[in-house]
């Protein structure tokens, strides 16, 4: 389907502005729910965080990077797959964890790990591989993305957000404990509703490339679910620690993935498309995954 390029995803600069105060949020309000012994564990649970962090950001990459290879898709629809793979996990992971009778302690300190790693490590993999992919090379010297460009953004947007809610934390402790009863659920409900407002001010748009654009998603999901449990199984680690790593893995922020394409790429089409239809799919995935996990011990 060439004619993606033709599609456009009608988004303003206001909306990109309201995407990144409601990211800045949401991240802010992930801090505030953070402890110090949510890092520490990491270190009690060294071998599954190790390899949750390397199936999320060495392996996902690195295999996302071969399945645009394997299947060459449109040059824009294999940038936004190398994207999505580089995004650090969503914090819905934990939510799914936790119904799947997986590690919930050693989710939150994968999901919380994965995103100060991404400052560095999401423009990283996204510049390497969608350089090394030479359909997507060309793309990205026309846009003269650079790895700095990326950094900066993830860090106003994930980094400091991040930071000032653990600092808010820290010094204001029972105001942070209050705020966060409610913090999580508004920030779900405030980014769901835009997504759903997107998806309904481009419903044609999504209509018109859904049946080339879902099975690409649909299969690249399933690739990084499979890969964070068969990586966990095979260093046999015990298996609520295998499910976390399977929803860390699979579950992708792809609301990042949105903001870094509408900023740097004036919301391409091909990559939009991909990490919108992400952002919806991974929740059905997940929710399925986690209930049927659940059901038996």
């Amino acid at each position: 389907m060439q004619n993606l390029s033709d599609l456009k995803i009608h988004f303003s600069p206001q909306s990109l502005t309201l995407l990144n105060i409601i990211l800045a949020f949401i991240m802010f309000g992930i801090a505030l729910e953070l402890r110090i012994t949510d890092f520490t564990s990491l270190f009690k649970n060294k071998k599954s965080a190790i390899a949750g962090l390397t199936a999320h950001f060495i392996l996902l990459p690195l295999l996302t990077f071969c399945l645009t290879i394997l299947l060459h898709p449109p040059p824009t629809v294999a940038l936004g797959m190398i994207l999505v793979g580089a995004c650090p996990g969503g914090n819905m992971s934990n939510m799914f964890t936790h119904f799947a009778k997986g590690n919930t302690a050693l989710a939150v300190a994968l999901t919380s790990v994965s995103h100060f790693l991404a400052i560095i490590l999401t423009p990283l993999n996204f510049s390497f591989y969608g350089g090394l992919n030479p359909a997507t090379a060309t793309l990205l010297r026309t846009i003269h993305l650079s790895f700095l460009n990326v950094f900066q953004t993830i860090l106003l947007v994930v980094g400091i957000p991040l930071l000032l809610g653990m600092l808010f934390r820290h010094f204001i402790p029972a105001v942070a404990s209050h705020v966060t009863k409610w913090m999580k659920r508004l920030s779900l409900i405030i980014f769901g509703g835009f997504i759903v407002a997107v998806f309904a001010g481009n419903a044609g748009v999504f209509l018109q490339s859904a049946a080339f654009i879902l099975p690409l998603v649909v299969l690249h999901n399933a690739l990084a679910l499979g890969t964070g449990y068969t990586f966990a199984s095979l260093l046999k680690l015990p298996l609520p620690d295998r499910r976390t790593i399977t929803f860390e893995t699979g579950v992708q922020n792809s609301g990042l993935g949105l903001l870094l394409i509408f900023t740097f790429f004036d919301g391409m089409s091909g990559m939009a498309l991909v990490a919108a239809t992400w952002g919806v799919w991974h929740l059905i995935t997940g929710s399925v995954l986690a209930w049927l996990w659940g059901r038996n011990k």
